[in-house]
């Protein structure tokens, strides 16, 4: 009995083990990575909190003109009373000498609650039109957080494209530089060859598989940086399903190089609008000062006295009270402090308004930065192409003339050289493609697919 219960635990255990590995592994295309990180990275999670404490400010605010009702007990027992000296006549004493007096009782206890309510104050009324500001502020800042992602999230997933294609580029030159150094073995066993030859490959051939090594690393720390990007643990196995060549043919837009910018939709100047508008408010805060404030506020009381702590039994008496007010406060004179928080408030909002300007023109000079960056991405990708083949052509063609004995090795490893030079140009490329893009359309402020 004790053999199966063990054996059920086992595979119980195993079932649990296995599930939870297999929970540990995504597949994700661009696209994906991009919805997944906007709902799980650690700037968007922060974002969305953001958001949540700004309605929670919003809601403080507006509670502040709401009914206020607060109440206190206050228990007093006099260890020794106080004493009082009274005139002795007044009890028939002698005219002259003083009686000595403790007024009150030993214990005392009073409970009271109080409602206040505010009636007007206009710095009240500016503070609720600046939630309101401040709640938008907060989500202009989760769309640029938004954007910003969306960004992240395509550098990312591109470097880990390019290291996979270098990683399978490189792999692929190692096989015919090995199969190259098999061949050239054989033509010096039967003396057709120097062996300067064959130490050249070797030289070519280590170097190759150096730069492989390192590659593979850079690979893993690219997966890692886009883990961290996407959100999730680094340690979680994930699958790319898009690869570079697929989205630097998506990437080309010719389109683009026409488009125009709506500065009004633009994050960066919405974010600058209420700025302005923040400043704004704060002028309008500081002019609400000199105005009166009015509120109003009803007291309600029990009181018990007693020479004994007797104020839980029922026959205890209690006397009750009841307050009612209104509270008038008018600012009169500052020493000109209030006008002097004014003028400095108008200063900030005269620098924001600046500020907007500034945006205006840096968000135009920053499209057509954009704009000439991915046109000359494309005309590079289309350049390092056409060098990659011809690169591919002169290879191969010295490859056939130094097993022909037309060439040296020398002048082979240099067309091999010049190849992989090439080959990593031309990824670079592929990978500069679809960065200029992603930063165009930032500059575009091109919406985010959610």
């Amino acid at each position: 009995m004790n053999y199966m219960k063990q054996l059920v635990l086992n595979i119980l255990t195993f079932l649990v083990i296995t599930t939870g590995f297999a929970q540990e592994s995504i597949s994700l295309s661009l696209e994906q990575a991009i919805d997944f990180s906007l709902k799980n990275s650690y700037a968007s999670i922060n974002a969305n909190r953001d958001i949540d404490a700004a309605k929670l400010k919003k809601w403080e605010t507006t509670t502040m003109g709401l009914p206020q009702i607060s109440a206190a007990i206050d228990y007093q027992n006099w260890l020794k009373q106080q004493v009082s000296l009274i005139p002795a006549e007044l009890f028939g004493g002698v005219s002259g000498e003083f009686a000595e007096v403790a007024f009150g009782t030993k214990h005392n206890m009073n409970a009271t609650a109080t409602l206040n309510q505010l009636i007007f104050d206009g710095s009240y009324l500016v503070g609720l039109q600046s939630a309101k500001t401040y709640l938008k502020i907060s989500e202009n800042a989760k769309e640029k957080t938004e954007i910003g992602i969306r960004e992240a999230v395509i550098n990312a997933y591109g470097n880990v494209l390019i290291s996979e294609e270098n990683v399978l580029i490189l792999e692929k030159n190692i096989a015919t530089l090995q199969k190259n150094l098999n061949e050239i073995n054989e033509i010096y066993k039967n003396g057709f060859t120097e062996e300067e030859s064959i130490e050249q490959l070797q030289l070519t051939l280590a170097s190759v598989k150096s730069q492989l090594s390192k590659t593979k690393n850079l690979r893993d720390i690219a997966y890692k940086m886009l883990k961290i990007t996407l959100g999730i643990n680094i340690n979680t196995s994930i699958t790319l399903t898009d690869n570079l060549h697929k989205l630097t043919k998506e990437n080309i837009d010719l389109g683009l190089l026409n488009a125009n910018l709506s500065i009004d939709n633009h994050i960066d100047y919405k974010i600058a609008k209420n700025n302005e508008k923040a400043n704004e408010l704060l002028v309008k805060l500081e002019q609400s000062r000199a105005l009166p404030t009015l509120s109003s506020f009803v007291n309600l009381g029990y009181a018990s006295f007693g020479q004994e702590f007797d104020f839980f039994k029922k026959e205890q008496k209690w006397f009750d009270s009841s307050l009612m007010g209104i509270s008038l406060k008018i600012p009169i004179f500052s020493s000109l402090a209030r006008s002097s928080r004014t003028q400095q408030a108008k200063i900030e909002l005269e620098k924001a308004k600046t500020n907007l300007t500034e945006i205006e023109q840096k968000l135009q000079l920053q499209l057509a930065s954009s704009k000439t960056e991915y046109n000359f991405s494309l005309e590079e990708l289309e350049t390092s192409k056409k060098n990659l083949e011809l690169a591919e052509r002169i290879e191969k063609k010295h490859q056939i003339k130094f097993f022909e004995g037309l060439s040296t090795s020398f002048e082979l490893s240099e067309a091999q050289r010049q190849l992989y030079a090439m080959q990593q140009n031309y990824l670079q490329n592929m990978l500069q493609v679809i960065v200029t893009k992603a930063a165009l359309d930032k500059a575009l402020n091109t919406s985010i697919k959610n």
